[in-house]
């Protein structure tokens, strides 16, 4: 049987791709939260919306299918069973259980189903429950001080994160940050429940998995090679448990694993944000990254007796050249590696390109100079909006999970 998901590559033609429209949630912020929700600012949502709306017309002009998580999570979730199972797993992991979740369980009964998708999302106010028998959690304590109950989910338009397509299957991540792991435990249940997707995927790792993963690390390069960051939000650990399961699965056809260290902050916090494969042999990069062109690369092999390999290198140009079988490579530095337009694109996505097909790009508008300069080395770029999308630091990339790539010509 067919795969659901056949993501061979970054650059193979997108047919289907894995979208959230911001929700109420972005605008669910306040200056008291934003670090704890990971953003540097409050965006507004109505030209949030909008500069979406553009991106999935976009796409949706070059013949993908636009994918809404959350219209496949009401789908699951209109089965009594699995919405019971998937709300109690959801206020357990948010520290409800007994007395306390049946009430917050009541109120949600009192919601259609897309009310309960859209509250998931933007967060329950404290003010819509009354608790019959209060717990001290809810009275007392810095979180009986925020004005929510259950926080509001303002990083999920960034869809590339909570899962990673990967050959016939994906990874099901575990978040770094308690701000995202809701999102992943959405993708479990849409993963398991739905029937676009239940029976028809490998999970490569699940969400259960002890160790920090996420999609932005996550980069197919081809059909039998993967580039994962070593990075703020993904360890060395979860690297290696998801090489253990490609290289041991018959359904995993992938072989090398080019672990590449980068500077774990949250200006670059993927790789994805320094680092994107836009053609068979061209790439951007922030210049940033490469310390004099001295970096941490590890390449892991199949090993006998199912142990790993791994091999030392330094240098991200000879690396690629190596495990992607190239003469030559052309790498595009993200704001033509100016010391000034270099790092402000950088903050701005300018490095996280998506692939739509080989060759062709869409990226933020706002980095001019990235943008020129993949012109000039013969990229088809499509510029969208990127005002209040880009206030969350993530792009074109981050913005959509990959569930159908077409195979390569190689």
């Amino acid at each position: 049987m067919k795969s659901a998901i056949e993501v061979n590559s970054e650059i193979g033609r997108l047919k289907s791709v894995l979208l959230h429209r911001p929700g109420k949630e972005i605008e669910n912020i306040t200056p008291a939260t934003m670090k704890r929700m990971l953003f540097d600012d409050v965006p507004f949502q109505k030209i949030a919306d909008e500069e979406h709306d553009y991106f999935a017309h976009l796409l949706r002009d070059q013949g993908v299918e636009t994918v809404y998580i959350e219209d496949l999570l009401e789908d699951v979730l209109q089965d009594d069973e699995v919405r019971d199972d998937f709300l109690t797993t959801y206020l357990a992991e948010h520290y409800y259980t007994g007395k306390s979740a049946e009430d917050i369980k009541k109120y949600f009964e009192t919601l259609s189903i897309h009310e309960l998708v859209s509250t998931i999302y933007a967060g329950l106010r404290r003010d819509k429950i009354h608790f019959e028998h209060p717990s001290l959690h809810e009275v007392a304590g810095p979180d009986a001080e925020t004005p929510f109950l259950l926080d509001p989910l303002p990083n999920a338009y960034f869809t590339r994160d909570p899962q990673a397509s990967m050959g016939s299957g994906l990874t099901i991540n575990r978040m770094t940050f308690e701000a995202r792991r809701p999102e992943s435990l959405i993708t479990e249940y849409v993963m398991k429940y739905h029937p676009r997707f239940a029976g028809k995927i490998d999970v490569w790792l699940d969400r259960y998995n002890d160790a920090r993963i996420e999609g932005g690390d996550e980069l197919v390069l081809n059909d039998h090679v993967v580039a994962i960051g070593c990075s703020q939000r993904t360890s060395t650990r979860s690297i290696e448990k998801l090489a253990h399961r490609l290289f041991d699965d018959s359904d995993s056809h992938f072989d090398t694993i080019v672990a590449v260290e980068i500077p774990h902050n949250h200006a670059m916090m993927h790789l994805d944000t320094v680092f994107t494969m836009v053609n068979y042999d061209q790439f951007t990069v922030f210049p940033g990254i490469m310390h004099g062109g001295k970096m941490n690369i590890n390449i892991l092999h199949p090993g006998n007796d199912h142990t790993i390999k791994m091999e030392h290198r330094t240098s991200l140009p000879a690396t690629l050249k190596e495990v992607l079988g190239l003469s030559e490579i052309d790498l595009m530095e993200t704001g033509n590696g100016d010391p000034v337009a270099a790092p402000r694109e950088q903050w701005n996505d300018g490095s996280n390109n998506l692939a739509i097909a080989p060759g062709e790009v869409v990226t933020y508008d706002r980095n001019y100079v990235s943008i020129k300069v993949m012109r000039e080395h013969g990229i088809k770029v499509h510029e969208i909006f990127s005002s209040e999308l880009s206030r969350g630091r993530g792009g074109a990339r981050c913005m959509s999970q990959p569930i159908v790539r077409e195979p390569l010509n190689n």
